[in-house]
């Protein structure tokens, strides 16, 4: 509710044009879908698999994202931006990676690993979605629809499950961060949106997929966590893929 809420802040901000195609329309509602799947499988995973294997594992929504635009929407990229695509994924992959885990065997691979590649793919087919949405109707009305899609499917599945929502007894941090999870969300959202109606999604969502760089640097910033070598690795092999792909 709170990226909702963000979202119609946005809107009156921005002048905006309410002419919706009969194609946006048909695409909006499996839009939301596909996106409320897509979370609601990486959130199993995280539930019952390992933390960094099913964090690596996310970012092959961008791997879905490249085949689909590249065989279903005929979308292409140069040799260097592919070699700084793949730059880019390699790098989020290890800089998400907690390899002592590996190295100790303290995981089951199998664990969340099937429920995380299905969310990377239900996520990848989103974003092929949500560019043709984009390019019709605005990146800020499809941020808008789409999420308010999100949130009418996900009632309705929990009243299909019978499954009851409680945030009483919560405390006022824990909600604090998730009005701050749900304005970043959205934020985050709005921004690709806006940047598949200027690019290709063949190419914005590789660089949208190095989230888990910037997850991990604001964590060494401001939570000190510490990192690996090969995380610090991954972090600079993704920047330096990003920087490759504009060349």
């Amino acid at each position: 509710m709170a990226g909702l809420f963000f979202v119609l802040l946005l809107i009156s901000v921005f002048a905006i044009t309410l002419d919706i195609p009969v194609l946006a329309i048909i695409l909006l509602p499996i839009a939301a879908i596909f996106y409320s799947a897509g979370y609601l499988f990486f959130m199993k995973g995280f539930e019952i698999g390992n933390i960094s294997i099913v964090a690596a594992i996310m970012n092959l929504w961008a791997v879905f994202t490249i085949l689909i635009a590249f065989i279903f929407m005929g979308q292409r990229l140069s040799t260097l931006q592919t070699i700084g695509v793949l730059i880019i994924i390699g790098g989020a992959a290890l800089a998400s990676l907690n390899w002592s885990d590996i190295k100790n065997k303290i995981f089951q691979l199998s664990s969340g690993v099937k429920e995380t590649v299905l969310g990377a793919f239900f996520f990848g087919t989103f974003w092929n979605i949500s560019e043709v949405i984009s390019e019709k109707i605005g990146w800020l009305l499809t941020t808008l629809f789409v999420k308010i899609g999100i949130i009418l499917f996900l009632l309705l599945l929990f009243f299909l499950i019978k499954r009851e929502i409680y945030l009483t007894k919560a405390t006022a941090k824990t909600k604090l961060m998730l009005v701050l999870m749900g304005v970043v969300e959205a934020g985050a959202v709005a921004i690709v949106n806006f940047g598949l109606t200027i690019g290709d999604a063949i190419l914005i969502t590789p660089i949208a997929s190095a989230l888990s760089v910037v997850t991990i640097t604001m964590a060494i910033i401001f939570l000190k966590d510490k990192i690996t070598k090969l995380q610090g690795i991954g972090i600079i092999t993704a920047i330096s893929g990003i920087i490759i792909t504009g060349c």
